[in-house]
């Protein structure tokens, strides 16, 4: 296996160039020569996750390894343009979970997007566009009058109006970089920009129509994250929720009041802090969790029981260790990570005006 080029990827108190090479070489060792990558070996894959470990390798410069990853994508998509929710390591006509989660469909746009700003590959961007309209298409099937997005259809068909917080707003950016792709192509979606502003005016104004999850650490921060809640707003959020989740010197609880904090939901805030422009409290949340990292493996653990002090799972997994490497790029300058996270050249949609 080559030596991945991360020399700009060195972020003081969190990574040298060896170790994130380290990490990346982690990744790639799960990744399966079809491109599929699982949590970890003998675990499932979910496409959300997937996708999030395949834009860590394009920050990391293993292009052909995230186009491969892509591709798996493209091969595994359903009639529908969903994917299921999780597939057994090693075989992927194994399903182990046959629903279809929104957020997760969606996700491919945010990815194919990236890879995209990465590469400058127009022929990936043509063959992947199918892929990533019918995903949207899906998705949008589910989003309820009120601009939220139902979270998961059954394998029967049979579809909630139930929406997360988390989720919708996670598919707000997928939609953003999916009018992206849309324009750098010149096929404009007017529906989509629709779907798009309706789904933003929901999250910023409408707490009500989510289900009510605000003991997790993801829908504190997911807003600002997926671009809905942006200037004053976006601080605003934060700062109400900053006692109650961050545990300083160990990192994000994922819920309140357990004494776990995790990798993933940590790096993620690190992200979201960076679109705020504070830099040097994301470099401090980065910092805080290198006591996830496995030396081993240069993987990071998925969380931590601070009160007891251990390890919690005990499982080393790839999305983990992929949002840290995409908070560090953003953090490093990556443009192409800076373009997705930060949102300031994504298309908007048109915003709702009222209801």
């Amino acid at each position: 296996m080559t030596t991945p080029r991360t020399e700009h990827l060195v972020l003081p108190g969190v990574l040298t160039a060896q170790e994130a090479a380290e990490t990346v070489r982690g990744i790639l060792a799960v990744q399966r020569e079809d491109g599929a990558i699982p949590w970890f070996r003998g675990h499932h894959l979910d496409p959300w996750d997937h996708t999030e470990a395949a834009m860590a390798l394009d920050a990391a410069g293993e292009h052909d390894a995230a186009e491969r990853a892509y591709d798996w994508l493209r091969r595994h998509q359903n009639e529908d343009g969903s994917w299921y929710a999780a597939y057994a390591d090693g075989d992927p006509d194994d399903v182990t979970d046959r629903s279809r989660e929104t957020n997760f469909v969606a996700y491919v746009a945010v990815g194919v997007w990236h890879h995209y700003l990465s590469t400058g590959d127009d022929a990936f961007l043509d063959r992947m566009w199918p892929t990533v309209y019918a995903a949207v298409e899906f998705v949008l099937g589910l989003q309820q009058a009120g601009g939220q997005i139902g979270w998961r259809q059954d394998d029967d068909g049979t579809a909630t109006a139930d929406a997360l917080l988390t989720g919708s707003s996670s598919i707000h950016q997928a939609l953003r970089c999916a009018l992206a792709i849309a324009e750098q192509r010149e096929e404009p979606q007017p529906d989509w920009e629709l779907a798009a502003g309706a789904l933003r005016h929901a999250i910023r104004r409408h707490p009500e129509r989510f289900l009510n999850k605000d003991r997790y650490s993801m829908d504190w921060y997911y807003p600002v994250l997926g671009g809905a809640l942006t200037g004053p707003e976006a601080k605003s959020r934060i700062e109400e929720g900053w006692d109650r989740f961050v545990v300083p010197g160990f990192g994000v609880r994922c819920v309140v009041p357990n004494p776990w904090v995790t990798g993933g939901e940590s790096a993620e805030l690190a992200l979201a802090l960076w679109a705020m422009g504070e830099s040097d409290r994301a470099l401090e949340i980065l910092q805080s969790i290198q006591h996830l990292r496995d030396a081993r493996t240069g993987l990071y653990w998925t969380g931590y029981v601070f009160q007891d002090g251990a390890i919690w799972p005990e499982e080393l997994t790839t999305w983990t260790a992929g949002s840290l490497l995409l908070a560090v790029a953003v953090l490093g300058g990556d443009e192409p990570t800076c373009a997705v996270f930060g949102g300031e050249r994504l298309p908007r949609g048109l915003d709702a005006e009222c209801c």
